[in-house]
């Protein structure tokens, strides 16, 4: 008896000890995704506003893969925005736990829970090895209708921009408050 009660008190302090570990390294993740997302929204902003909305693809296209590659380099970790409906299949394409996750953000948000809320973080043992996962939504900002917004709202050269740059281009559609996609953490343990 004295056995079982040692192994199920160790397993028990293992599992607190793995919601502590997940915990940290969820706080850490937000730390680095939150900042970027503040700065890529600043930078696309700051190019409508210069440049108008043709601008705005390029700070996607360009200026987003850079800053994600910054950070994945000084963090050594992967970070990258990924979604369902991608506009570059190279650097947008999710994987089967990011699918599975876009998903059932999709789920909740329909049952009523705020986009801008929505994030998952776990420890998943892959072939390559053990990793954190981490991922937190992104919902669509008014500001960004000009490009992800239905046909009908897109201007005529952002329309032509977008043909151009990404011709199997699937990411237009949204409304204001819709999953866009999320910013995807991959850290390996």
């Amino acid at each position: 008896m004295k056995k079982i009660t040692l192994f199920v008190l160790l397993a028990l302090t293992s599992v607190a000890a793995c919601a502590d570990e997940i915990s940290q390294y969820q706080d850490e993740s937000r730390a680095v995704a939150m900042p970027f997302l503040k700065k890529l929204g600043a930078a696309n902003q700051k190019a409508v506003s210069e440049g108008g909305p043709d601008s705005a693809t390029g700070v996607c296209r360009d200026i987003a893969p850079q800053m994600a590659g910054e950070l994945s380099r000084q963090t050594g970790w992967k970070l990258t925005r990924v979604s369902l409906k991608v506009r570059n299949p190279l650097l947008g394409t999710a994987d089967a736990w990011e699918q599975k996750n876009l998903q059932a953000f999709e789920a909740r948000a329909a049952k009523g829970e705020k986009p801008e809320t929505l994030e998952v973080a776990e420890i998943v043992q892959e072939p390559a090895g053990k990793s954190f996962r981490f991922m937190k939504a992104i919902p669509l900002q008014q500001g960004c209708v000009v490009c992800h917004g239905a046909t009908e709202q897109i201007p005529d050269s952002v329309k032509a921009s977008l043909t151009k740059e990404y011709p199997h281009d699937q990411a237009t559609g949204y409304s204001v408050g819709q999953i866009r996609g999320a910013v995807s953490i991959k850290r390996p343990l």
